[in-house]
């Protein structure tokens, strides 16, 4: 199945994104995490693969609450994170899309238009070399999506308390773009 399933009229979309750029959307973050489940020497080594790939320091995360089966206490480390931005961004996920195949499942994204995929294998991002010491990992990128405008939702001064719903990205909107901007196929 192609985009086109998806979305009917790429056309039009792509028109009024050119006639009005503020309804361009934009990749505003994307969040790659890798979780571990336990504070171990393995949650270092995932730490410095994300270091490795992404470019940038990771934040470790912390347990929100104690899971007896899992051997998970509350306030423990148990995940990585890095949030990265504008070229850093764009360029982890030309290097994300390859490890995917260019393919992305529908059912990945959400009404407002952000997707979220995995990665099975950290070495099937290219440029990366397996080593024995580190391991395997697996991660998870969260690509979030917003208009130019997005901002008064969040800034200090005069700020509003919500978006209309016209001014949100829609999901087809989201597939448009990673099909026009990276060639990412939907299925």
């Amino acid at each position: 199945m192609a985009i086109i399933d998806y979305v009917a009229d790429i056309d039009g979309i792509i028109d009024r994104w050119n006639k009005q750029p503020m309804l361009c959307p934009r990749i505003a973050k994307v969040t790659v995490n890798i979780s571990v489940g336990a504070a171990t020497e393995r949650l270092s080594k995932a730490i410095k693969v994300l270091e490795e790939i992404t470019g940038q320091k990771p934040v470790p995360r912390r347990a929100r609450r104690t899971i007896k089966d899992f051997g998970i206490r509350k306030g423990e480390n148990i995940a990585a994170i890095v949030t990265l931005r504008k070229e850093k961004a764009i360029e982890f996920l030309k290097k994300a899309f390859e490890a995917v195949g260019y393919r992305i499942k529908a059912s990945s994204f959400d009404e407002f238009g952000n997707v979220a995929f995995g990665i099975k294998e950290h070495i099937t991002i290219p440029g990366v070399k397996y080593d024995p010491e580190i391991g395997v990992f697996g991660m998870d990128v969260a690509i979030t999506f917003e208009r130019p405008g997005f901002r008064v939702l969040r800034r200090r001064r005069c700020r509003k308390k919500s978006i209309p719903r016209r001014h949100r990205v829609t999901r087809e909107e989201a597939m448009i773009y990673l099909y026009k901007e990276f060639g990412v196929e939907i299925v």
